[in-house]
């Protein structure tokens, strides 16, 4: 599980305008390429169950994306669930062969032989609060960990100190998994939000390391439902994003135990599920101010 950072990366020809000048160049993007991610169950009556689900990603990390995938997908939840996982030679493309051990689930959840997940979508119709709450097999422990906000407002400057493919092409999402004490543990890029966390969750499940109980993730775009619905299932209990989060994002994270923090950048944040997690004061003008568990604090 070797890995490669610059097969991220690829040079192109640009030509370059500044004011009135036009000069010819080269700029470093971020790669996107397709991944095939196969699964293979044996079933009880000595049958085995394939699925194949197609993604678009920046390569590297390819084992620990299909990984997380299949945890984001309910298809895994223990490391000796799976009985082999190994990248294939195939003339089509870049492939990942997922071989789960024998296991009395008769199916391989939502995945869908035809799936087709792009660089911008992680959840691709998917709106059942309540299928995610089945699914998942991590519950978060309530209250914990308790959180200062000076740990939260230092968690965007450590990610983007890690960023190295962002600060050579700025085209790639992050995902930054930290202690309650707010150190890096962990950070992957990716042209996709959703497969950026999918290799972190995918690198923790692959080292026994789930459930995440006492972690913090930061993305660095927005916090859609999908990516609540992969913390959910990964039993992370905080959940940050420098961008907003979306009206299911919030209800999910509310129903699942999660705390959800949203606009975390420039020292502010709003927290739209609290879930006692966060100091129950904030330090404001003439004295403290308590902030009700659902508010927003800034």
């Amino acid at each position: 599980m070797s890995e490669v950072r610059d097969e991220g990366i690829t040079r192109r020809p640009v030509r370059t305008a500044r004011e009135t000048c036009i000069e010819p160049g080269a700029d470093d993007l971020a790669v996107e390429a397709p991944l095939e991610v196969r699964v293979e169950a044996p079933l009880e009556d000595g049958s085995v169950e394939r699925r194949s689900v197609l993604l678009l990603r920046t390569p590297g990390d390819d084992l620990a994306l299909a990984a997380g995938l299949l945890v984001a997908e309910g298809v895994l939840a223990h490391p000796e669930e799976l009985a082999s996982l190994e990248p294939v030679e195939d003339a089509a493309g870049s492939v990942v062969l997922a071989r789960l051990a024998r296991t009395s689930r008769p199916s391989l959840g939502g995945l869908d032989r035809t799936s087709f997940v792009s660089s911008s979508c992680g959840a691709c119709g998917k709106t059942s609060i309540a299928a995610v709450e089945v699914r998942r097999r991590h519950a978060v422990t309530p209250r914990m960990p308790r959180l200062a906000p000076e740990v939260v407002h230092a968690l965007p400057e450590a990610m983007r100190e890690a960023q190295s493919d962002f600060a050579r092409t700025g085209g790639v999402h992050a995902a930054g998994l930290f202690d309650a004490e707010g150190r890096l543990l962990s950070l992957r890029e990716d042209v996709g939000r959703h497969n950026a966390l999918d290799k972190v969750i995918g690198r923790e499940f692959l080292a026994g390391r789930l459930p995440l109980r006492d972690r913090l993730l930061l993305v660095s775009g927005r916090a859609g439902f999908d990516l609540v619905q992969k913390a959910a299932m990964a039993g992370v209990p905080v959940l940050a994003a420098v961008g907003a989060p979306s009206s299911l994002a919030v209800d999910l994270a509310r129903a699942c135990g999660i705390t959800l923090l949203g606009f975390v950048r420039n020292r502010r944040f709003n927290a739209y599920a609290d879930l006692g997690r966060l100091a129950d004061r904030v330090a404001g003008g003439r004295g403290d101010r308590t902030v009700p568990q659902e508010a927003s604090a800034t």
